[in-house]
């Protein structure tokens, strides 16, 4: 479902913020379905200039990890947001950034964009491609979805992969129709992309939590996926794995996937920075009534 003010509102442009997490996970996963790379593979397998050396605890990091959000990285970097920064160069400026930040690779779960931005570049590595616009071209030709979408902020070259779209609503519930349907991912990956890969993991930072830079958190435990919550209305984690997942954004959008109750759809909002759990709080007002709908 979508809170539609009228056909031109299903085509309104907004920055993903987050939301392209969810996205940018399924694209990855089909180079995995196509054995170019592994969710063991690590980014020195890829990448020829990674700087992190064998001896640091972040050198066994995999493609399991920088999905799930549990790869040791925890810093983002200036270049992510620079639209003339090299995407290449940036990814290794991230792994620069990290080395020795007291944290070891699948020991910990704290939620940066910085996962995401190596893992597309593995993928981008492993098909021998240009770079990720490439994939994701590749993506909207296989499949017809995002039309209306973009991969740009801060630029076309250096896409911020976990959070850099223009997207429209429309576009959105197209996506997750397709997902829900199977027409993505084949049945082993959906199984690993809404398994919960944090469960017996601490939680360094979570903005569901906590709340991001100053702003409100909820104060629930959700646990994570292969780019998506799960989701659990309670201060500790006791919920059913994969029976709701989302990939909500910091200006508040809320694309989400009831798998008990078998529907999806998506909040678009573009609020103030740090807002993340606006979109959540306005889908929550409504669920009563969209609850009886889907089941009727």
């Amino acid at each position: 479902y979508v809170f539609n003010r009228g056909a031109s509102t299903m085509q309104t442009s907004y920055q993903s913020a987050s939301m392209s997490k969810m996205i940018a996970t399924v694209i990855i996963l089909r180079q995995v379905e196509l054995g170019v790379l592994s969710l063991a593979s690590r980014p020195q397998d890829f990448i020829r200039t990674w700087p992190i050396s064998g001896s640091d605890p972040l050198a066994g990091m995999t493609l399991t990890q920088l999905l799930s959000l549990t790869s040791g990285l925890s810093t983002d970097v200036g270049c992510m947001d620079s639209a003339t920064a090299n995407f290449e160069t940036c990814v290794n400026t991230i792994a620069s950034s990290n080395i020795g930040n007291g944290m070891a690779a699948g020991q910990q779960f704290s939620y940066a964009d910085a996962h995401h931005q190596v893992a597309a570049l593995m993928a981008v590595k492993a098909r021998g491609m240009a770079g990720w616009q490439d994939l994701f071209a590749e993506f909207q030709t296989q499949t017809g979805l995002f039309p209306n979408t973009t991969f740009d902020i801060p630029s076309a070259s250096n896409p911020r992969i976990a959070g850099g779209m223009h997207i429209t609503a429309g576009d959105y519930m197209d996506f997750l129709a397709k997902l829900k349907s199977g027409a993505l991912l084949n049945a082993s990956s959906m199984s690993d992309m809404l398994a919960d890969h944090i469960v017996s993991l601490p939680i360094k930072f979570s903005p569901i939590f906590s709340g991001l830079n100053g702003g409100p958190g909820l104060g629930e435990d959700w646990h994570y996926g292969f780019g998506l919550w799960q989701e659990c209305q309670s201060t500790q984690y006791n919920c059913v794995p994969g029976s709701r997942v989302s990939s909500p954004g910091h200006f508040g959008g809320y694309p989400f996937w009831d798998r008990d109750k078998s529907y999806t759809g998506v909040v678009m909002r573009q609020g103030t920075s740090s807002t993340v759990i606006n979109g959540i709080k306005i889908e929550r007002t409504v669920r009563p009534d969209v609850e009886r709908w889907a089941a009727c």
